[in-house]
């Protein structure tokens, strides 16, 4: 082989190592934002009319807003476990906020299969940034130890109430901070947002998968000395303070203006949003990453917060812990400019169990057998026919327990089913009565009938979390 043969040869060659590192990087980076009890009216491009929101409602504008999207069910832990494995609540290994000595909640086991997992199978770097709570640092619960290569914030949920918290985690490596109850200096939502736009900076040139599981607008409702927003929305409402007794550091820290904090929170986790989209043009990566958006679920009245007088529902009936539509349908969000037509509104129904099969089909890898959900990606993309489900199946464990089934437009919800399973089921048509007023169970007693069926079939008891009483 002469020298020109030779030089062509190796040219060839630089060129198809080029391709293969072209098309390794060609994968689409995820990004998945958890907002924290934020309801489905709490945003701009969902109606909120007292709150801005900027940066989330240009994520609407510039992708898909769903309308019809739902939580794994309506209160922390069990909506998360729901979505990290891609099981309903009636067959996720947690199913409630249990918590664990010295910190942190009941874990997920080892054989769950997350989308963290999913992610890291894949060929993706993996990173969480925010709020945990599936199980202690060490446990089988660990984030590190589901899929993880990196994890920064709060392992316990608990802990979490807390902004100025006197440590967080790094990977198992606990992170001591100067706070104390009375000496609040370093704001956890910036020290986790630092470390989180730091991350997305570190993979540039590889695949990731950035979960950002923020802990805003849980209560308490704490901001940073000298917010601007706080202070704009003080005067915004022409907040009078409240004579608050001195805090002791137990409970959530009461506030003196509870509805600018409110505001406020709401507001700054939407500057987090807004930092991490210039970031991703910042680094050339935008037109590439699907950006999720979503909530855990529905609104809170912890810590003094009002969600009447934001209409954080959204006119939809309940609130966090209930299993009415604003206690779990969320605002959901998806932007992806290489694949998502911007400005589009779909009433596609769909649910946190949605997720998993949805990364799975994204990343060309086969949907996992025995996992509840269905790959949204046919919405997303406008390819392929878009499966639906049969029923969407919830319960919550607290309050006497709560099971709610959706079958077409029509919903069931049955309270205290922990200790009268067989208790009476009220029928809503959310066609025509969205704020579920109207209760139909008397007319319509076949339907009523197949949802009982299917709260008894979908619910697997679980020695962990026994429900029924």
């Amino acid at each position: 082989m002469n020298r020109r043969s030779v030089s062509l040869l190796v040219m060839a060659m630089l060129s198809l190592c080029s391709i293969a590192e072209g098309q390794k990087n060609n994968k689409p980076n995820v990004i998945f934002i958890l907002a924290d009890d934020l309801g489905y009216g709490d945003l701009g491009c969902y109606g909120q009319q007292k709150i801005r929101t900027p940066h989330i409602d240009q994520l609407a504008a510039e992708g898909m807003k769903f309308t019809q999207f739902y939580s794994g069910t309506s209160v922390c832990a069990p909506s998360r476990a729901s979505l990290m494995t891609g099981l309903h609540t009636g067959h996720t290994p947690v199913r409630g906020n249990v918590g664990m000595e010295p910190e942190g909640q009941f874990p997920i086991p080892d054989n769950a299969f997350t989308i963290a997992e999913l992610f890291k199978q894949a060929g993706y770097t993996t990173g969480d940034f925010g709020k945990w709570g599936l199980g202690p640092v060490g446990s089988t619960g660990d984030p590190i130890k589901q899929g993880f290569d990196r994890f920064y914030g709060y392992n316990c949920q608990s802990l979490a109430h807390d902004y100025f918290p006197d440590h967080l985690w790094n990977n198992q490596l606990r992170v001591d901070l100067p706070n104390t109850y009375n000496n609040q200096t370093q704001y956890a939502g910036d020290l986790i947002q630092r470390q989180a736009l730091d991350f997305m900076a570190q993979n540039k040139n590889k695949p990731f998968f950035l979960y950002l599981s923020y802990t805003l607008p849980h209560a308490a409702l704490q901001l940073p000395n000298g917010d601007a927003h706080l202070e704009y929305y003080k005067k915004q409402f022409n907040e009078q303070p409240i004579a608050l007794k001195p805090w002791d550091g137990k409970g959530y820290q009461p506030h003196p203006y509870p509805k600018a904090a409110y505001a406020a929170m709401v507001q700054k986790m939407d500057d987090y949003v807004g930092q991490v989209m210039q970031q991703l043009v910042a680094l050339g990566l935008d037109k590439n990453t699907l950006v999720i958006f979503t909530s855990d679920n529905g609104p809170h009245r912890e810590g003094g917060n009002n969600p009447e007088f934001f209409n954080s529902g959204g006119g939809l009936r309940g609130i966090k812990r209930d299993l009415y539509e604003g206690g779990m349908r969320e605002p959901m969000i998806a932007r992806w400019p290489a694949m998502i037509k911007p400005a589009q509104v779909s009433t596609q129904t769909g649910a946190f169990w949605d997720f998993l099969p949805t990364f799975a089909s994204l990343t060309k890898q086969a949907i996992p057998a025995g996992i509840d959900g269905l790959s949204i990606l046919p919405t997303l993309t406008a390819k392929g026919k878009q499966e639906q489900h049969e029923y969407y199946y919830w319960e919550f464990h607290e309050n006497g327990g709560r099971q709610a089934v959706r079958m077409g437009d029509w919903k069931g919800v049955r309270y205290n089913a922990s200790t009268n399973p067989n208790g009476p089921i009220e029928l809503y048509n959310l066609s025509t009565d969205l704020a579920e007023k109207n209760n139909l169970a008397s007319t319509r007693p076949d339907l009523v009938a197949r949802m009982a069926e299917i709260m008894k079939t979908a619910h697997v008891e679980n020695q962990d979390f026994p429900f029924f009483k």
